[in-house]
């Protein structure tokens, strides 16, 4: 039996303000929080019984999935009390682990196409622990990987100053339960935590078995705001059209668009790849693509591409809007006419980018 041990825990400072009362898993990328996106390709991989490792945003993790039986999987939380690393995961979660063979999955992860394929080949072959790697161009921003002629690893560097592969280590680990040994084994790093990459090596020094792959599709780690909108961006691509709403006749919509139950649609023109959520209303305005609109917004005379809207976000007389996150509940207006500057209302690590 696998199971599934998914780490939900970060803090997301990198995501701020969108972090500041809501954990990052919990950010939506195609209408969807990034979290639901990992445990659907969990269950995709034939995986049922899934440990949660939550921290202080623990309430609002289990609020969003619940018991998950929707997804046909079972959900334990696991508590972990401060941020002491991955490796530590590993430790807290051993009553939930028992003897059996697991992946540990990084909440905020993305992998377009699943992990079907390394959880099927980690089945077949069994190794004491089985990455999952990706081609980079700046290797030294990862944990990086070096392999063997037979495709073993031989050693794991965390962001080395002079890396001596591109082959970067991704959010999905395969383990037998021969891990648990060098969990308990290994010595906290620099920063004071129990690393995952040490416990992979302390493997790879007593000659167990680790191995590698090569993810093929579009991997992410939403750690920042420019990943969430690129990870939005691929993931839309993927989209069938399907209207459930309300579109009037004086609307255009062309390419995959989605408009949710209870959205509407009036006088305008979506461009797809488009999600517009349940309840949104969408007024004189221009949709472009890559565009994901959450539930209850508002758009009225505005123009907006390449973005994402949180829940109850709203754009009122706004006509270009490009490559930016709106957050829940917030707003974008025109100014007055008359204005001689730009009138702001920031909130705390927030980026904003205005014309002259």
């Amino acid at each position: 039996m696998v199971k599934a041990l998914v780490l939900s825990g970060g803090a997301g400072t990198r995501l701020r303000p969108f972090t500041h009362n809501g954990p990052k898993q919990l950010v939506p990328v195609a209408s969807k929080p990034v979290l639901l996106h990992a445990l659907e390709a969990i269950t995709a991989a034939g995986i049922t019984d899934v440990g949660i490792i939550v921290g202080d945003s623990g309430k609002a993790i289990a609020e969003a999935v619940g018991n998950a039986s929707y997804l046909g999987i079972s959900v334990e939380y696991i508590v972990q009390s401060e941020p002491r690393g991955l490796a530590h995961c590993v430790l807290i979660a051993r009553d939930f682990l028992g003897a059996d063979d697991f992946v540990m999955y990084l909440g905020d992860n993305i992998f377009v196409g699943g992990i079907g394929a390394a959880a099927a080949e980690f089945r077949r072959t069994r190794p004491a622990a089985h990455l999952v790697l990706t081609k980079v161009a700046n290797p030294s921003q990862y944990g990086i990987a070096e392999l063997d002629g037979a495709g073993r690893v031989t050693r794991l560097q965390e962001k080395p100053a002079h890396p001596n592969s591109d082959l970067a280590v991704t959010g999905a680990y395969f383990f037998t339960p021969e891990i648990h040994e060098a969990v308990r084994s290994i010595e906290p790093s620099g920063r004071g935590e129990l690393e995952i990459t040490d416990a992979v090596q302390f493997l790879i020094e007593r000659r167990r078995n680790v191995t590698a792959q090569l993810f093929p599709g579009y991997w992410a780690d939403t750690g920042t705001l420019g990943d969430l909108l690129e990870c939005n961006r691929v993931l839309l691509e993927g989209i069938a059209p399907a209207t459930h709403g309300l579109v009037d006749h004086r609307s255009q919509l062309s390419g995959p668009v989605i408009v949710e139950a209870g959205a509407v649609v009036r006088r305008s023109t979506i461009t797809g790849p488009v999600i517009i959520g349940a309840g949104s209303v969408i007024e004189d305005s221009r949709v472009g693509p890559f565009t994901s609109i959450g539930r209850g917004c508002r758009l009225r005379a505005a123009g907006v591409e390449y973005s994402i809207l949180l829940d109850d976000a709203s754009v009122f007389d706004v006509g270009a809007l490009a490559g930016s996150i709106i957050g829940k509940g917030g707003q974008v207006r025109r100014a007055r006419k008359d204005a001689a500057a730009h009138r702001l209302l920031i909130g705390d690590d927030s980026h904003v980018e205005v014309s002259a």
